[in-house]
């Protein structure tokens, strides 16, 4: 699926998502649900969601599960599932992965070893609404609500849009995870029915940005800087990575463009997540390789050191510890 969302026998608006994460306290305020939306058009090497990269309907295969029954294979109507033979005779089971899965999920009823996930599902916005209000208490206790987040959920805007306006005729707080690198259209829309915006800067300085990316970051600060335009609330989210951006100037420049941007408007603080490996299992599941081959990964000690640093800045700059 490409383009902002589905639209379904021609009248109804439908959205992709590949996981709902109830109970969440880490992606806004208060207890939150989290919607996540597949599909986005960056390749972040350290990406902890691979399922929510391709906008198609993937399957995932926990290796270690699965027992080559071949049941799967038998009730595929699109051959994503192969039998074969290895040397021994025995059956294997392998998916081929040059073929687009339909996302009827045949197979996760039929698996008997509960190997197999159907990444990708279209849903309206009432059925998610069904879903979010089953926890509406716990949002007016808490003063938490419903995050969106990808994958990269701009690419639906359209879809986006009607649930959190949905989600705000319920007195429903919003909030979204973006990386910034979308159509400005998509952000001033969004800007309506979006009570915080967790906006990531992965690199401040373009030629790096376009090193990393294939694109420059001149879309993200325009984007960004709209927002701040609009009256926005924000939340900056630096992923910290080593060898990528965690050089000197690449720190300092991301602080001091976000607190000179912060002058005109209400950003609240930058959050920087240090690279951890939680999603490296998501890979061999995917049939993908994981990008990064060395353990980059920061130790207590260095943590800390961070931690001292961002202290000599004028700003609240918060480490987020795993």
């Amino acid at each position: 699926m490409t383009g902002t969302a589905q639209v379904s026998n021609g009248s109804e608006l439908k959205g992709r998502i590949f996981n709902i994460q109830k109970y969440s306290i880490y992606d806004g305020d208060g207890i939150r649900t989290l919607i996540f939306f597949k599909g986005c058009n960056l390749r972040c090497d350290w990406c902890a969601n691979p399922e929510g990269l391709s906008s198609k309907f993937q399957v995932m295969c926990s290796h270690d599960k699965c027992v080559s029954c071949g049941k799967c294979a038998d009730v595929c109507p699109a051959g994503v599932h192969v039998m074969t033979t290895d040397a021994e005779g025995n059956k294997v089971h392998k998916i081929d992965r040059n073929v687009d899965c339909i996302g009827c999920r045949q197979c996760e009823d039929v698996c008997i070893g509960g190997a197999l996930d159907v990444m990708g599902k279209d849903v309206t916005v009432a059925e998610l609404m069904a879903v979010i209000m089953q926890d509406y208490d716990f949002y007016m206790s808490s003063g938490g609500g419903v995050t969106l987040g990808g994958g990269e959920l701009s690419l639906q805007t359209d879809f986006a849009a009607a649930l959190l306006t949905e989600c705000k005729k319920q007195m429903i707080n919003t909030a979204i995870e973006t990386q910034g690198t979308t159509s400005i259209d998509n952000y001033e829309k969004l800007a309506t029915c979006t009570d915080l915006f967790l906006f990531d800067i992965k690199q401040i300085y373009t030629d790096q940005h376009r090193q990393l990316f294939g694109i420059g970051n001149e879309g993200v600060k325009r984007n960004l800087e709209r927002l701040v335009e609009l009256g926005a609330n924000i939340v900056i989210r630096m992923p910290l990575i080593r060898g990528y951006n965690d050089s000197y100037d690449a720190i300092t420049g991301a602080f001091e463009y976000v607190m000179e941007l912060a002058k005109r408007g209400n950003i609240q603080r930058i959050d920087v997540l240090p690279y951890h490996q939680f999603g490296k299992t998501k890979y061999d599941k995917l049939d993908m390789i994981y990008p990064i081959t060395q353990d980059i990964g920061y130790s207590n000690e260095e943590l800390d050191q961070l931690s001292t640093f961002f202290k000599q800045f004028d700003f609240d700059i918060r480490l987020v510890r795993h």
